[in-house]
């Protein structure tokens, strides 16, 4: 079991990603458009510089949906390879089984 503080802060992230989602896209657009002049790149760049740290989709983490934990992560099934298998075992997850050879 992850660390509370360390999955609450992953939630944290995510509401500020989705808020600036937008400014984001928006002032990217504008630095890599090849018509815009140089002060208007250099404006949305300073722009962007000053959005928060955390609304850069690239720091968020995927955790297990259960335990929060980070790595051995299945992004189909949203779960940690650990509990992904108690829950196939169970046979929760639809179409899924063991294999055996």
């Amino acid at each position: 079991m992850a660390k509370t503080s360390m999955v609450e802060r992953e939630k944290k992230r995510n509401k500020v990603v989705r808020r600036c989602a937008t400014k984001r896209i928006k002032l990217k657009a504008i630095v890599k458009s090849p018509t815009t002049s140089y002060e208007e790149k250099l404006a949305a760049i300073l722009q962007l510089q000053k959005l928060p740290r955390n609304a850069s989709p690239t720091r968020l983490r995927n955790r297990c949906s259960l335990t929060g934990r980070p790595k051995g992560f299945y992004r189909k099934f949203g779960l940690g390879r650990n509990k992904l298998r108690e829950v196939a075992m169970r046979g929760d997850v639809p179409g899924l089984v063991k294999a055996s050879w």
